[in-house]
């Protein structure tokens, strides 16, 4: 039976022929609300691994990391293929040589088996030089460019520590389609300060901009990160799966009907995560999802606005 909304498994059979599977790559990137260029510390949310895997630290090289990952898909599914994901901080953060090391690691392994290239950074870290260099690696495999919006709301976003605008999103996004880019948008729902009606900002946000595919969480309280402190002082709580589920909806629906869902839930190793404390698989929280909607009688884009326009505004709390 088909889901009321669009998920990543069927779209990568459809755009490759066969599955493909991500390989996570550290490129050891920064982030400018950690160097100091506009602030310190990183986002409130995020660990010292720049919700990454930290593998350059250990002295993985690019080219070591992306070989053991494509042995690890084979040994999985020998007939599937590979994303190269560069995950790790903002990856186009970066001198001009830096990114042309890291996608020579990456190219020599384009078609087989790596399919598409995935490359994550800020929306206010992408400079011309860098849209022009994906767009000549595009001609050769499809790079995604994945983009973190997080919340659709100035204030909050200046007061998580991620200072950057909702603007410079949408400038982002604009510019990665002029250069033939497809742009993957995140989105964390139940953000300090961010409340329902901001889940539902954010995807009118992702309706606008026309972002091709769309990852989305609940907030997770890691260790070692500034929101872990609020959390323990009781300025912070995560999300129950019931409420989750019920503000996804709302998001969900809010979305583009061709928008492709890329993840619905993230998370963190049991030794790293503090809250939530979920016993909910993700495929449960899909399931949950699929049957809230139904219960509704909505589906992905039933309450998109018929000008795909969405507002930053003062989220509820």
């Amino acid at each position: 039976m088909a889901l009321p909304f669009q998920t990543l498994r069927p779209h990568l059979l459809r755009t490759f022929g066969v599955p493909v599977h991500r390989v996570a790559l550290d490129a050891g990137s920064d982030c400018p609300n950690r160097d100091g260029a506009k602030g310190r510390g990183g986002c409130v949310y995020c660990d010292v691994e720049g919700s990454g895997t930290g593998a350059l630290r250990t002295g993985v090289d690019l080219r070591e990391q992306l070989e053991r990952g494509i042995r690890r898909v084979a040994r999985r599914d020998p007939g599937g293929g590979v994303i190269a994901y560069l995950q790790s901080y903002s990856n186009t953060y970066v001198e001009e040589s830096r990114l042309e090391e890291v996608l020579a690691a990456v190219e020599p392994r384009l078609g087989d088996p790596v399919h598409c290239v995935a490359l994550a950074t800020r929306p206010d870290t992408l400079p011309d030089w860098a849209l022009a260099r994906l767009a000549r690696l595009n001609a050769r495999v499809p790079v995604w460019l994945e983009l973190g919006l997080e919340t659709a709301d100035d204030r909050i976003l200046f007061e998580i520590n991620r200072l950057h605008t909702v603007d410079d999103f949408r400038d982002a996004a604009a510019r990665a389609h002029a250069a033939g880019l497809e742009v993957v948008g995140h989105a964390i729902l139940g953000l300090p300060g961010d409340g329902r009606e901001g889940a539902r900002r954010t995807a009118e946000v992702f309706a606008e901009t026309g972002v091709e595919g769309v990852k989305v969480h609940n907030v997770l309280v890691l260790r070692r990160t500034q929101l872990a402190a609020w959390w323990r002082k009781g300025r912070f709580r995560a999300l129950d799966p019931e409420t989750y589920v019920d503000w996804l909806a709302d998001f969900v629906e809010r979305l583009a009907p061709d928008q492709v869902l890329h993840r619905l839930t993230a998370d963190a190793p049991p030794e790293e995560r503090l809250a939530p404390r979920w016993d909910v698989h993700k495929n449960a929280i899909r399931e949950r999802l699929a049957g809230e909607l139904e219960r509704r009688g909505t589906r992905q884009g039933s309450r998109v606005s018929p000008a795909g326009t969405g507002s930053a505004g003062s989220s509820d709390s």
